[in-house]
């Protein structure tokens, strides 16, 4: 017996919210277009019913709430409205289907299902973002990783992308530390360390001394982040990742960090 439609939605939401926080830069403001999606489906359940999946049919009714910009797209703060203004020179829908397709993992198909494109359209909006996002400002990019081999991984990745590797941690200690010796632009951390202890509250202490470092959480174990009960980072990825996944997600996360700061 299939379960029920309120049990599937619950399942997907959690991912729903994830690539509206990515998408907007905000989680209040992410949050508000995900509740919009989800009260079309309960106005109108046909409306995931209908699609080739569930997830699919969820993520329509988000790109339908997205379109007519019912929220708003300026936020309270003044960083995020900054890249949101930006936003306006890129070439519509480009983001979010390269979103879909690195973060969510969706195929060219059921992204074109999404957004209702052709398979070619939606190919080109995808290689028009890889292309739009290289622009994206360079900075300092600090790893929290216990696996060397991984560690090493993800900063190859990091520097052929032209940023910088200010270091990494193994220990909650030594992201601490390296934190304060080198304040980094973007954080990207693993949540379960070497010595037992918590990626999660390293980067806590991290940012409770420099506020406003976008953080991409890499981990086996994404459900720890995805509850609903805490604030929630823009971008988790789930290992085994992909190269592509960790690329679009740190040119994300950069683009909403282009302040004067990095200019500098």
């Amino acid at each position: 017996m299939s379960q029920p439609l309120s049990v599937r939605l619950a399942a997907a939401l959690p991912y729903l919210r994830r690539h509206a926080r990515a998408l907007s830069g905000d989680q209040s403001l992410g949050d508000e277009y995900a509740l919009g999606a989800l009260q079309i489906v309960l106005d109108d359940p046909s409306t995931v019913l209908s699609a080739s999946s569930l997830k699919v049919g969820l993520f329509r009714a988000f790109f339908q709430v997205w379109n007519r910009g019912s929220f708003g797209m300026v936020a309270e703060d003044g960083l995020v409205a900054q890249a949101q203004l930006y936003l306006q020179e890129l070439t519509p829908h480009s983001r979010q289907a390269l979103l879909l397709h690195a973060i969510e993992e969706l195929s060219f198909r059921q992204i074109a299902e999404i957004m209702d494109k052709t398979l070619p359209e939606v190919e080109n909006l995808i290689s028009t973002a890889r292309r739009e996002m290289k622009k994206s400002i360079r900075g300092r990019v600090m790893v929290i990783e216990d696996e060397s081999m991984i560690a090493m991984d993800l900063q190859d990745i990091v520097e052929s992308m032209g940023h910088e590797v200010t270091g990494a941690a193994a220990t909650h200690g030594q992201a601490v530390a390296l934190a304060a010796d080198h304040k980094p632009d973007l954080i990207l951390s693993d949540i379960q360390l070497a010595d037992g202890t918590s990626g999660i509250d390293a980067v806590d202490d991290i940012l409770r001394a420099a506020r406003g470092i976008p953080v991409i959480f890499i981990t086996a174990f994404p459900e720890r982040l995805l509850t609903g009960e805490r604030r929630e980072p823009a971008f988790v990825i789930t290992k085994p990742y992909a190269e592509e996944q960790v690329q679009s997600a740190i040119s994300q996360a950069m683009f909403f960090r282009s302040t004067a700061e990095l200019h500098n």
